[in-house]
């Protein structure tokens, strides 16, 4: 098995529940901020769909470069799910077409002439296009529950959904 075919079904479990987990951004909650210092909570929805985004070119390209980059930032539930589902699906068939050598090379993060980090491209994947996507998606139920929003399950029942 290769390592892509190792990944792919983590990645649609993953991607499945961070999806369930935007469904429930309303758009009239898009610049609820619990914090000054946190996102508001379109931006941070926006984040996870862009990220997401990233593992098509951490599994084609030699990295990404945020020179004159200008995030993605939904202005609505549906244009957000819409970036989502096409982001996990290119992401996915990039994925699966990686050859174990392809994701052994190099991919680089970075700002101008700055290198912000460089790893093999499997680990770029497991650490920002999965690893840190989750992470944020972990922040954002806790928006949804600070909001009232029914929290879906995520790694079993939450305390608004008593299935997976």
């Amino acid at each position: 098995m290769s390592i892509a075919q190792s990944l792919l079904p983590e990645f649609d479990q993953e991607c499945q529940t961070t999806r369930r987990v935007l469904e429930r951004v309303p758009d009239d909650k898009f610049s609820y901020q619990p914090h000054p210092k946190s996102m508001a909570m379109g931006y941070l929805a926006s984040h996870i769909t862009e990220m997401i985004g990233w593992l098509k070119s951490m599994a084609t390209e030699e990295g990404i470069n945020f020179e004159g980059w200008k995030p993605f930032n939904a202005e609505s539930n549906a244009a957000l799910l819409a970036a989502f589902d096409e982001n996990v699906k290119a992401g996915r068939a990039a994925l699966a077409a990686a050859t174990d050598e392809q994701l052994m090379s190099s991919w680089s993060l970075k700002n101008g002439d700055q290198t912000l980090m460089t790893m093999p491209k499997i680990g770029a994947i497991r650490v920002v296009a999965m690893n840190h996507v989750f992470h944020h998606r972990g922040q954002l139920s806790v928006y949804l529950r600070l909001n009232d929003i029914p929290v879906p399950s995520i790694y079993g029942p939450s305390a608004d959904e008593g299935k997976m």
